[in-house]
């Protein structure tokens, strides 16, 4: 199973390299900050879609998504959190949200920084932001591959 990750998208136009390459995907994941109904939409065209809203969705989208959510894939428990407060506690918060489940991923944005990392045995999956060239290192989307009770996680550079 291959799965898209993108978080942070602001409104901003999508790029064509990362609508091309969710085009292979099984599923798509944004963690929020989509920041308009049309980039859910435009999303939901192109495979299923699992999202959350993020601190600056509005009123539409905080009712349409949750604020995080927990899903199987393919025999994986998949936690989804956009993220909240300062850079230097995203981490900490991210794990909060998710105290006392069962997760083997967490997915999650807010701080446009890509992270493809396990700690204590849960892989920890930041896409950076695909639209953001401001705060953000690059511009950068994810890919979740799930192979032979394995899943995966890459960071994809925008060109």
């Amino acid at each position: 199973m291959r799965i898209g990750v993108v978080s942070d998208t602001h409104s901003k136009i999508l790029p064509k390299q990362m609508l091309e390459d969710f085009k292979k995907t099984d599923l798509i994941i944004h963690a929020g900050d989509f920041c308009s109904m049309d980039v859910l939409e435009t999303l939901c065209k192109i495979a299923d879609v699992k999202a959350v809203y993020g601190n600056m969705d509005g009123n539409a989208l905080r009712t349409a998504l949750s604020r995080s959510q927990v899903f199987d894939c393919e025999g994986f428990h998949l936690g989804l959190f956009h993220g909240e407060g300062a850079p230097k506690g995203l981490l900490d918060a991210v794990k909060n949200e998710f105290c006392g489940k069962k997760v083997d991923v967490i997915i999650f944005g807010h701080s446009h920084h890509p992270m493809n990392e396990k700690i204590d045995g849960v892989l920890f999956f930041n896409p950076g932001s695909a639209t953001d060239i401001i705060f953000a290192p690059y511009q950068s989307y994810g890919i979740l591959n799930i192979k032979d009770k394995t899943i995966e996680g890459e960071i994809v550079k925008i060109q």
